[in-house]
């Protein structure tokens, strides 16, 4: 026993030590369903191979004002070792000098170019885009095959596609041939379609650009002329409510609407399609909306935190969540998954959602260092035309003096 005493005191210090060498990562996200999603990730998809190399995840939810409370944890020292920066205000976290560059230290070219794009500055990456979404148009086909015109499709341009919203609207007053919203995060994808530009070189805006005000008519106009309505108008809460309910033939939403329909129109035989072109340019237009993984700066675990982002965005992690319906994968390797040859409006509308990324005129969702704020004079402009209040010139004037005030005060 003496013999052996040595022995098993050995095994115990290098048990201890083993112990002791772990490496915790904290990682910070959205609250809601995230934890559950990303718990379930661990524990059946990475954690074993992490638990490997030493490392444990813990996650932290931040269950509310998401973007406030993580700044100001950067700020003070506090925040995660590795946390979500959400496209839209990406170049803001980004300026705080609090995110760390990565291409030297993960193989970005394994995801989609236009997603990278979002969290580049200077030419740097400093974020890795868990998934993403675009906008597609849902539609109910059976109000098509009612109305007897052809599902919206690739080939439609702006006037196709009125046209067979029209045919629809006239089926019965209380059905309409689209529900959309006065808001940018829509009417944008079409202004980007007709060659417009969220920021001009000088970094201004330009809403007398003539390729921005085609695009606001068309938008708006669908409203005007009777052919869509706005939710409020007919009760809904969003443009996939009136979908949900048959209010409207048409929506235009990411893949987060599958979801809303599956539980609230189980029976709804729908599909989905890319977005009409433009009629002068004959090219679409889209908004990558997405969020990224980034590495704190300041953390003191980097090496670990950086193979808790490779994980979280590895084919196998990416694989697990397309499987769930929960989100659109950013590598490209992926676009060719059997799951987007399913034959299920879910799988199709899915890949709809993917193979629009890697179209032309496809821009993140963000708005510079003035964040989400840009949008709001463009959509009350909106709001102000389709209810008959003002004109699209006096609207977009009104809009523009905003604007400008805007970006005079954030320093862009």
């Amino acid at each position: 026993m003496r013999r052996l005493l040595p022995v098993i005191l050995v095994t115990l210090a290098l048990l201890l030590g083993a112990a002791q060498a772990q490496t915790t990562v904290r990682v910070q996200g959205y609250g809601g369903q995230d934890p559950a999603i990303v718990q379930r990730l661990i524990d059946e998809v990475i954690g074993e191979s992490l638990a490997t190399q030493g490392i444990e995840i813990v996650y932290e939810p931040i269950e509310t004002d998401y973007n406030t409370i993580l700044v100001n944890a950067l700020s003070a020292g506090t925040a995660g070792d590795v946390f979500y920066v959400p496209g839209e205000v990406a170049p803001g976290f980004i300026a705080t000098g609090k995110l760390l560059p990565l291409d030297d230290r993960v193989d970005t070219s394994a995801f989609l170019p236009n997603l990278n794009d979002v969290f580049t500055q200077d030419g740097q990456v400093y974020g890795i885009a868990k998934d993403f979404n675009t906008l597609a148009v849902f539609y109910n086909a059976d109000l098509f095959d009612e109305a007897g015109v052809d599902y919206p499709s690739a080939e439609d341009d702006w006037n196709t596609f009125t046209e067979k919203l029209r045919a629809v609207a006239e089926l019965d007053p209380s059905i309409y041939g689209a529900c959309i919203a006065a808001d940018m995060a829509r009417l944008g994808a079409f202004a980007f379609a007709n060659g417009w530009q969220t920021f001009e070189e000088d970094g201004s805006v330009n809403l007398t650009d003539p390729a921005f005000v085609e695009a606001f008519d068309f938008y708006t106009g669908l409203v005007t002329e009777g052919l869509a309505v706005q939710p409020a108008d007919v009760g809904a809460g969003w443009p996939g409510d009136c979908l949900a309910r048959e209010q409207a033939a048409v929506a235009i939403e990411g893949a987060w609407i599958l979801g809303f329909l599956r539980d609230n129109a189980p029976n709804l035989r729908f599909g989905a399609a890319p977005l009409p072109v433009s009629p002068n340019t004959g090219e679409s237009g889209n908004y990558s909306f997405t969020v990224a993984w980034a590495v704190n700066a300041d953390s003191q675990v980097q090496d670990a935190a950086i193979a808790v982002l490779e994980a979280l965005t590895s084919p196998e992690a990416q694989q697990f969540i397309l499987e769930q319906g929960l989100a659109i994968p950013s590598r490209v390797e992926l676009g060719a998954n059997p799951y987007f040859e399913q034959d299920t409006p879910e799988a199709q509308a899915n890949r709809v959602i993917f193979e629009n990324a890697e179209g032309p005129n496809v821009y993140g969702f963000q708005f510079g260092r003035v964040g989400t704020d840009y949008m709001n004079p463009i959509n009350n402009a909106m709001t102000a035309v389709m209810t008959g209040a003002a004109t699209t010139e006096e609207a977009l004037q009104q809009a523009q003096s905003e604007l400008d005030a805007l970006l005079q005060r954030s320093g862009q």
